[in-house]
């Protein structure tokens, strides 16, 4: 119905004008004393006529517009080729101007992607080297004992985790991103994570609340191992006493609890925003935003999905919700 109305508009000129000429002709007709019948029945012939021919390009403008429709859902180069074959100078016009956008966006798609591919490439290599002279000097600290030499393994341990920050935030969008669906014991994943951090919890006095949780998870065993090290490297840094605990709540749901300063309830809703600091974030000039927002972004690509709870200044509770039966696995 909405199509009709909006046909009828499109074409409410030709009715005018050829109301307009009908009365024309009646006029002449009367002034002339000339019967208004040898008006009237051809008009009445040439309407009859003139609806016939509207019902025919009314069918055939409703079948090109659910054409159009189709082709609306498609990508740009394949809707470029299905176009309806142009009916007049006007149609043909417009088609040619859609050649040209469409011409535009492949060329600049292309050049984007081919931008983008060489900034991976460029800071995959930076990342490589970058590694050696961290390497380096923590060969080097590692012959000594001191607070000093500690802090510093600490600052170097903290670099390790930009640098390869760094290169997840470029390699999410990427269509080579190498993700092995499989099952894994997730109490290795949470090893591996708890492992990196254990010199921290030991330099900071904080308890770690952590029993064998003795279950798998359908996921990416590096991938999933980021998440769980950028949590707890939020909860490390948010909390200065107390303690950190990881438990499994059901179905088959990660927590991750500290007694930190907490999040402010105004900032809750967008700690998974990129940039997004809020007020902890206000307080330490060093936070990026980045973080969680990469590990909301690697929970969707896994499939896994990512929450918060937290108060201000009574700790933050991160859940990571794993029950997933519906990947494929490799």
């Amino acid at each position: 119905m909405n199509f009709l109305i909006q046909y009828l508009k499109e074409r409410r000129k030709l009715f005018l004008w050829f109301l307009f000429f009908c009365g024309i002709f009646l006029v002449a007709f009367l002034l002339y004393h000339l019967p208004a019948g040898a008006v009237c029945y051809p008009a009445l012939v040439c309407s009859v006529c003139a609806m016939l021919g509207l019902i025919l390009d009314y069918r055939k403008a409703r079948k090109n517009h659910q054409k159009l429709l189709d082709i609306r859902a498609l990508s740009a180069e394949l809707a470029e080729e299905m176009l309806p074959e142009a009916a007049t100078l006007k149609e043909e016009d417009y088609q040619e101007l859609i050649r040209m956008l469409c011409q535009e966006q492949r060329e600049l798609s292309d050049h984007m992607e081919q931008h983008y591919s060489d900034l991976v490439d460029y800071y995959t290599i930076w990342v490589h080297q970058i590694k050696t002279p961290i390497a380096s000097m923590r060969l080097k600290l590692q012959n000594e004992d001191t607070p000093l030499s500690r802090t510093l393994r600490a600052d170097l341990f903290r670099i390790e985790q930009y640098v390869e920050m760094v290169l997840t935030y470029l390699r999410l969008d990427s269509d080579t991103t190498d993700y092995v669906i499989r099952e894994y014991d997730l109490d290795g994943i949470i090893r591996q994570a708890v492992r990196k951090y254990a010199g921290e919890f030991i330099d900071r006095k904080l308890e770690l609340k952590y029993e064998a949780l003795k279950t798998s998870v359908l996921s990416d065993e590096k991938w999933l191992t980021f998440v769980i090290e950028q949590v707890l490297s939020n909860a490390l840094k948010y909390t200065r006493s107390g303690s950190i605990a990881i438990d499994l709540e059901k179905p088959k749901t990660l927590c991750i609890r500290d007694t930190g300063i907490g999040i402010a309830p105004e900032d809750l809703p967008r700690i998974f925003e990129k940039g997004y600091t809020g007020y902890n974030g206000r307080s330490d000039k060093k936070a990026s935003g980045i973080g969680l927002y990469l590990c909301r972004r690697i929970c969707k690509n896994l499939g896994h999905r990512i929450t918060a709870n937290a108060s201000l200044g009574e700790g933050t509770v991160i859940r990571i919700c794993l029950d997933r039966k519906k990947l494929e696995t490799e």
